[in-house]
């Protein structure tokens, strides 16, 4: 007998075999619609209006309501009926995780699980689930009906089978949270320390310094520096071979035909690990970088130039110059008539502010450092979540 015929999933707990069974959505819980709350929205009011916008952020993104207009219960889902075309906020759930906290707005529906429905197991399902995502032509703005939430039909196990799925979920769900909230602390760590361990606009030397150091700092150019390598090996790459930058990220990766930064070079120049790459006509999206130990050799174009760090912690100058607030101060020295650049040589006449200590300087670049090894490990682990979140929805859902 086929998987579709037994209608069990492919992956189940141990000790349930039986068939699941089909129900339409009006059979497993009750539909109720949101009330407008636009004439009751509070700056600091007791009470969150759950919105399509608080709904696809997973409650990161709040109003606030002085009354309880539509009191949403311990339990409940919200689910959103409306959005614009290809939005992401459709057919979104958020479980209610406290009585009297929350209020439901217009244009979002309140599911209430019967007792024999168990809320998480039924959040996990309904979530963007395909049958509410084919609604979205693409073209106008998608308004689910009453009559299409509650006809929704799928299939559902036994209530104690319901409460071991409901269950596992949970638990991966909070590890996922938690990932993310790690994430966003580092990050936050991040914006702060570059705001006070290195000097802001007219200062002279940062707000914050490490311990045991009290010497001035210099105002120097990048010249001082960054060198041109003197004999660069010239040569012809395969699109696949290039080292280009990630736009906003600071990576560097072997390129594509998509991604080059020059698809029309024919000259494409060997770089070496620990030289400092930039892209000229992205620099002011953040597209600067130090070529990593398992590129050494690779290839880029003239557009992505290289140069040799002198004199300078590595780290200390990456940071620096990766900082937004530094290269959105450089747009007024760009040049071109169509696609803006910033020419080598206009480059390495920046100003750059620094520790006169080269210890100082190492000091804070392996902070930095530190910072962005951390964000990646948390950044990757929660990647690795997510996925294995998905195989486990198509597992362990019919």
């Amino acid at each position: 007998m086929s998987k579709e015929e037994k209608r069990v999933p492919e992956l189940r707990f141990e000790g349930f075999h039986d068939d699941w069974e089909q129900r339409k959505l009006i059979e497993v819980a009750d539909y109720r619609n949101g009330k407008a709350h636009e004439k009751d929205i509070s700056e600091n009011g007791d009470y969150i209006v759950v919105n399509s916008k608080f709904v696809s952020t997973n409650g990161a993104v709040k109003k606030f309501s002085d009354e309880l207009i539509a009191p949403l219960k311990k339990g409940e889902l919200a689910f959103v009926l409306s959005d614009v075309p290809n939005g992401r906020a459709i057919a979104r759930t958020f479980l209610i995780d406290e009585d009297n906290k929350y209020s439901l707005n217009q244009r979002i529906a309140g599911i209430i699980p019967h007792s024999d429905t168990n809320s998480y197991f039924l959040h996990s399902l309904m979530n963007r689930h395909h049958y509410f995502l084919r609604f979205d032509d693409g073209a106008g703005q998608t308004n689910l009906s009453k009559k299409e939430v509650e006809n929704w039909t799928e299939l559902y196990p036994s209530i104690e089978e319901q409460d071991k799925i409901g269950s596992f979920f949970k638990q991966l769900d909070d590890t996922i949270t938690l990932h993310q909230r790690k994430l966003e602390q580092l990050r936050e760590l991040k914006k702060a320390a570059l705001q006070t361990l290195f000097p802001q606009k007219t200062e002279t030397e940062p707000r914050v310094r490490f311990a045991n150091f009290n010497e001035p700092w210099k105002a120097r150019k990048l010249g001082d520096y960054l060198s041109i390598p003197k004999k660069e090996k010239k040569v012809v790459k395969k699109s696949d071979e290039l080292i280009t930058v990630k736009l906003n990220l600071g990576g560097v990766v072997l390129g594509s035909s998509r991604d080059t930064l020059s698809l029309g070079a024919t000259a494409y120049y060997v770089r070496h690990s620990g030289q400092l790459i930039y892209g000229k006509q992205n620099f002011f999206n953040g597209s600067i970088a130090i070529i990593p130990d398992n590129l050494d050799g690779k290839a880029s174009s003239g557009d992505v130039p290289s140069f040799d760090i002198i004199n300078i912690n590595s780290d200390y100058l990456y940071t620096f110059i990766s900082r937004p607030v530094y290269w959105k101060q450089k747009e007024a020295f760009a040049s071109g008539t169509g696609s803006k650049r910033i020419h080598e040589s206009t480059f390495l006449n920046f100003d750059i502010c620094l520790p006169n200590t080269y210890d100082e300087q190492q000091a804070i670049g392996c902070y930095f450092k530190k910072l962005e090894k951390l964000t990646i490990l948390y950044q990757s682990k929660l990647e690795r979540l997510l996925s294995l979140k998905k195989s486990f929805l198509q597992k362990m859902f019919i």
